[in-house]
């Protein structure tokens, strides 16, 4: 950033919590699929669908300004929506808003999919060497 004389500022402190973020977001729902991949095989084919939805519906080429105000909070619910706003909060500057309320909601929505996907994969793992 300083090579492009744009010195990062206090924000970016906060960059390791949105990267651990990211990493929990991604971590969740990984362990979700690996389990249902195991115990149904066709279930492969499917996740390409499901991540190439999900870039359509996170903020990646688009601001999360452009969403209307009444719909904001709701579609902070998808958990990537609290980690690219913050790394653009971290990056950016002032140039990008942080919606508290909706990284309040995605950071729980993250911590919620961690959770479920961690409990579904250890209830499953003991069956994988069953199905394989």
């Amino acid at each position: 950033m300083v090579w492009y004389s744009y010195p990062p500022t206090w924000r970016a402190l906060f960059l390791p919590a949105f990267i651990l973020m990211a990493i929990m977001a991604a971590l969740g729902p990984a362990l979700w699929m690996t389990a249902l991949n195991v115990k149904y095989r066709d279930f492969r084919y499917i996740i390409p669908f499901i991540v190439q939805f999900g870039l359509y519906v996170s903020p990646v080429g688009f601001s999360s300004a452009v969403i209307p105000d009444k719909w904001r909070f709701w579609y902070s619910l998808n958990p990537m929506v609290g980690v690219i706003d913050g790394f653009r909060w971290c990056l950016l500057g002032g140039q990008s808003a942080f919606y508290l309320p909706g990284f309040v909601a995605s950071l729980l929505a993250v911590l919620l999919l961690l959770w479920f996907g961690v409990r579904y994969f250890r209830a499953t793992e003991r069956t994988f060497a069953d199905m394989v």
